[in-house]
């Protein structure tokens, strides 16, 4: 799906297999190189199944964008929180991958919720990467 129709359709195939229902939201007006676009899938996709797993939510949201040089990724979910860099692999492996191609990892999630994740990564466009 994604390779064929892009990261809107994607995202929304994925979300919905959480177990929380997702607002899916792209707001982009072309599509980032693949690597990048790859990256956001993984990235969803690795939040989402932790909010399946860990976040006892009752509802989630995805929000993708573009700035200038950055495509940026939001998402957050209504559960109970507590989600930390410093516990396990997940959270910490994410960010340490976004790190790697001069991404950004920014982790809010106070005990009690809500959670908040938001991801920068470097914009490619398709054509020139």
């Amino acid at each position: 799906v994604l390779t064929d129709r892009g990261l809107d359709a994607a995202l929304s195939s994925i979300a919905s297999r959480c177990t929380a229902p997702v607002k899916v939201s792209v707001d982009l007006d072309e599509r980032p190189a693949q690597a990048i676009e790859g990256i956001a899938y993984f990235t969803v996709s690795e939040l989402l199944q932790n909010i399946s797993k860990h976040a006892q939510a009752r509802n989630a949201s995805v929000e993708v964008w573009r700035t200038s040089d950055r495509l940026l990724i939001q998402v957050t979910d209504d559960g109970r929180g507590g989600a930390r860099l410093d516990r396990g692999t997940g959270m910490a492996g994410l960010a340490e991958r976004l790190g790697a191609v001069d991404g950004l990892f920014v982790l809010d999630s106070p005990e009690g919720g809500p959670t908040t994740v938001t991801v920068e990564v470097p914009w490619r466009d398709r054509a020139t990467a």
